[in-house]
């Protein structure tokens, strides 16, 4: 299936999930925060948020700075 993540097209299996998006992507779960078609996905709910094609990920990275 294809998915928009962070505006550019990605192919996935489906059934893929949130969590497995993320592996994928090589993101540390814990420093990043996930919206899916503009709903913000708590990390606690990653692993059972199913992908469906056409959906809109936004993976965003927490930076410090000082």
């Amino acid at each position: 299936m294809q998915l928009l993540v962070n505006g550019k097209t990605l192919e996935r299996p489906e059934g893929d999930t949130l969590a497995g998006l993320l592996v994928a992507l090589g993101a540390d779960a814990g420093r990043v925060a996930v919206l899916v078609n503009d709903e913000v996905v708590p990390q606690a709910r990653r692993a059972a948020a199913a992908l469906h094609a056409g959906d809109r990920v936004e993976v965003l990275t927490f930076a410090g700075g000082g």
